[in-house]
């Protein structure tokens, strides 16, 4: 079990805060944020294989300074590609089934 994630994008108008945002990484797109999701969820794939049964995403909403949700803090905005996300995480989970 473990967590993973921290992929910030500071979204202008959608911030608790307009200065001392943070994430563990920053980007300035969603297209790069989106690609950065599936490389780190394709990394879990030979995880799976060794016996990891279970992996958390930090975080699904911004929180106050912290910018590495996939949505907006005003939960207005999808910060990723959805359909992407949903692909890999779709195969990430079937992968169990083997």
């Amino acid at each position: 079990l473990g967590e993973y994630g921290g992929i910030g994008l500071p979204v202008e108008d959608h911030l608790w805060s307009t200065d001392k945002n943070w994430g563990y990484i920053e980007f300035k797109t969603k297209e790069d944020v989106t690609d950065r999701y599936v490389t780190y969820a394709e990394l879990l794939f030979d995880l799976v294989k060794r016996g990891f049964s279970a992996a958390v995403y930090t975080q699904t909403t911004d929180v106050e300074g912290e910018v590495n949700g996939l949505t907006t803090y005003d939960r207005e905005g999808v910060k990723v590609d959805a359909d992407r996300l949903r692909e890999v995480n779709r195969r990430l989970v079937h992968s169990l089934d083997r």
